[in-house]
């Protein structure tokens, strides 16, 4: 056994086949997705939400016959306003991204957990779809009480923040101002010489 491993053209064969395997295994399309869902309070107190997915193709070739479906929305508890849940693409080539974004309106308050986006795509060289699911988002406390910010809590915030460059900035411009302007008493002097 030791004989057949130790041999140089058995070792490059195998080494051979194994970087075949990796360059065969890495030609497909790496579907990465991300989705991500923000809050936007209305002035007539509904709440929007506003969800976008991005499509990234890490692969070294094309995905073709993308769909993204985002079913986790449901329509007693959201009103799309406007684009689509779901949405096809002819091709994403390799490197490429697709983004799809859509707004819904909320009717109702309360913790929301949504799941993640389902894509699907074709790979020339297999006959089943594939299938890649994005990130699941955060989840949304929709229309929650949220307390008034109060002025004063800003002010606060901004001096624990930036209070020690303030003090330091402030010593700096009072010793300019102390070494620039001259005092009483040198003035006094000069205007007697004068006289």
């Amino acid at each position: 056994m030791e004989t057949v491993i130790g041999n140089p053209l058995i070792k490059a064969l195998i080494i051979l086949f194994l970087l075949s395997a990796t360059t065969a295994a890495g030609d497909a399309p790496f579907i990465i997705s991300h989705k991500k869902a923000s809050l936007t309070r209305l002035k007539s107190g509904a709440e929007r939400v506003s969800v976008s997915i991005d499509i990234y193709n890490q692969g070294f070739s094309t995905a073709y016959d993308v769909s993204l479906v985002d079913d986790s929305w449901p329509k007693d508890l959201f009103d799309i306003i406007s684009g689509n849940t779901s949405n096809s693409w002819e091709r994403l080539d390799a490197g490429g991204i697709l983004s799809h974004s859509f707004e819904i309106d909320a009717k109702r308050q309360g913790m929301f957990h949504g799941a993640p986006a389902v894509i699907t795509y074709r790979v020339p060289t297999k006959v089943s779809l594939q299938e890649a699911y994005s990130t699941p988002i955060l989840p949304l406390d929709i229309l929650a009480e949220r307390p008034t910010e109060n002025k004063l809590d800003w002010l606060q915030r901004l001096l624990a923040k930036y209070g020690s460059q303030l003090s330091v900035v402030s010593i700096v411009l009072l010793f300019i101002y102390l070494v620039a302007t001259p005092s009483k008493a040198s003035a006094a002097k000069a205007s007697k010489k004068k006289s």
